[in-house]
């Protein structure tokens, strides 16, 4: 789940808040984007692929929040590093590149999708019960 939107990297392009499929981030007025509905956030990470300035860290936990330490996480190195591993830092060519090959995330959405709709339904499901 979208772990940190690092306020101090934030550019305040919302391009994270464009790119999330399930609404998720909100776009602000008076700082960085805010994380307003995390309970629907599938782990698809591509409010991290669009970050140009590495200021979000999407956590591997797909089932629930995690806290984590900024600091740590930006001295982990992980920050950024799947926009780099998959070659979405460096622009891409006429017909080349990471957009070329977008179509592929279709069935890694669907599935996200299908798991926050779970996630966020048993969530619901519990507090009703209370």
């Amino acid at each position: 789940m979208i772990a940190h939107i690092f306020p101090d990297r934030c550019t305040g392009c919302d391009a994270c808040v464009a790119a999330c499929p399930t609404h998720v981030i909100d776009a602000s007025t008076i700082g960085p984007p805010v994380i307003a509905r995390i309970d629907q956030c599938q782990t698809c990470y591509m409010c991290e692929l669009y970050c140009d300035a590495d200021a979000i860290y999407v956590a591997t936990d797909q089932h629930s929040a995690e806290v984590i330490s900024p600091d740590a996480v930006l001295a982990s190195g992980h920050v950024g590093r799947l926009r780099h591993d998959y070659g979405w830092d460096h622009p891409a060519s006429a017909g080349e590149g990471h957009l070329q090959d977008f179509w592929r995330l279709g069935p890694l959405l669907r599935e996200g999708a299908e798991i926050a709709t779970k996630r966020y339904a048993a969530r619901h499901a519990d507090r009703s019960a209370d």
